[in-house]
């Protein structure tokens, strides 16, 4: 083996420009691969860890998937019902803090209630649509980040005026709105409250920042002119992953409907699955490239070491045996580039780090990477097999040539 490996670091020592070219051929790819997969996969969790951030990670509201079962349904099994529904419906979810109980005796994570509203807000003569959530200021802490979010004042602020609200710092921007005044909210059905601005968050995303407002679960309660009234519970759950299992089991057990993150989200996690096939079919294109490199090294290498085969297999080395040689000399091509492309994926990964960018739609000023060991691996292991392989098969031709049609010059 000692022989073999000593025959394998003299053909390439002996072509060391080329080598070298192999080399880096190697190291680029791995190290851009690295550098990909390091910035697409770190930007996708970023934007996950936004949303999921900004929304509960399970969403229990009033209504229901599939409609109750009617009696006369029991009995008969001829019997449907098609958009069935009474004269007078009262809303919100019956018996909300029993429902909790019961939910926090298992639930992995922490529940709030909450009332959903649609309201208009105005001031000074300016009218915008808004979704105004009642909320427990106490609970609110447990299922979400709006306490971190609070950009001016804090959640408790809201036990401090009557009818206080906190709005979105983009909504209070658009309108001109600041701490201590006094705005008009109006629901939907017609009911109106004078309510004092108390505090401002941020959530980073344009989108919630211009059109959410927080008040108390009793103030939403007189905007929607139902005393009582609870339409949602907010699920935080201690594995965010899990969330969409979880509601499964919300909602079998309470019969009202159980949104997870994921569900609400669903286009958006089916273009991450897309992107991702996208980033595997680069990352590996790069790595393809690299390899063609390493073959055409070898090759030139065993088309130069003809006779030197020829004289191997004369002096009793078997195919096999040759074909080793070549394949390691790929396999030393290979691992030294995979080891410089590591070095170098990781310093393309720092530099990005390094980079400024404003966007108007997060706070983000640098571009979100993630450091992860399987990056390295992944890369560092297609490049090998593709060194092998360029090595394996130039090796395999030049190891079947018969020794004496070398020698003779025939071929």
């Amino acid at each position: 083996m000692m022989l073999v490996l000593d025959i394998a670091l003299t053909h390439v020592r002996s072509r060391l420009r080329q080598t070298l070219v192999g080399i880096m051929g190697v190291a680029t790819g791995v190290g851009f691969s690295v550098m990909m997969a390091s910035l697409m996969e770190g930007s996708q969790n970023d934007f996950v860890k936004q949303l999921v951030d900004s929304l509960p990670h399970i969403s229990v509201t009033d209504d229901r998937r599939v409609p109750p079962q009617q009696p006369a349904e029991d009995q008969y099994d001829a019997v449907a019902y098609h958009s069935l529904s009474v004269e007078t419906q009262r809303r919100g979810i019956k018996n909300p803090f029993a429902i909790m109980a019961a939910l926090e005796g298992w639930l992995p994570g922490t529940v709030a209630p909450s009332v959903q509203t649609k309201s208009i807000i105005r001031y000074a003569g300016r009218d915008l649509a808004i979704a105004v959530i009642g909320i427990d200021p106490r609970r609110e802490k447990k299922v979400s980040q709006l306490a971190t979010q609070m950009k001016i004042g804090t959640l408790d602020d809201l036990y401090k005026a009557s009818n206080a609200i906190i709005l979105g710092d983009g909504m209070a921007a658009k309108l001109g709105i600041r701490i201590g005044n006094n705005v008009t909210v109006t629901a939907t059905g017609g009911q109106a409250i004078r309510a004092q601005v108390v505090g401002l968050f941020h959530a980073g995303i344009k989108s919630v920042d211009e059109s959410q407002a927080y008040v108390l679960v009793k103030t939403a309660q007189i905007l929607s002119a139902q005393t009582g009234l609870i339409n949602e519970l907010r699920i935080r759950a201690n594995d965010a992953m899990s969330a969409r299992e979880l509601a499964s089991l919300v909602e079998a057990q309470t019969g009202y409907r159980a949104t997870s993150w994921q569900e609400a989200h669903e286009d958006l996690m089916a273009a991450f699955q897309i992107r991702n096939v996208i980033m595997l079919m680069v990352v590996g294109a790069i790595l393809l490239v690299a390899s063609f490199g390493t073959y055409n090294i070898i090759s030139t290498i065993t088309h130069e070491k003809t006779r030197d085969i020829a004289i191997l297999k004369s002096l009793g080395f078997r195919e096999e045996t040759v074909r080793r040689i070549f394949v390691l000399e790929g396999m030393m091509i290979g691992i030294a580039g995979v080891l410089l492309g590591w070095v170098f994926g990781y310093l393309l990964c720092r530099g990005l780090g390094l980079v400024e960018f404003k966007s108007g739609f997060t706070d983000a000023t640098r571009l979100p990477l993630l450091y992860a060991p399987q990056h390295y691996a992944i890369a560092g292991g297609v490049a090998l097999f593709a060194s092998m392989l360029a090595g394996y098969l130039p090796a395999r031709k030049a190891a079947s040539v018969h020794p004496v049609e070398i020698i003779r010059g025939a071929s």
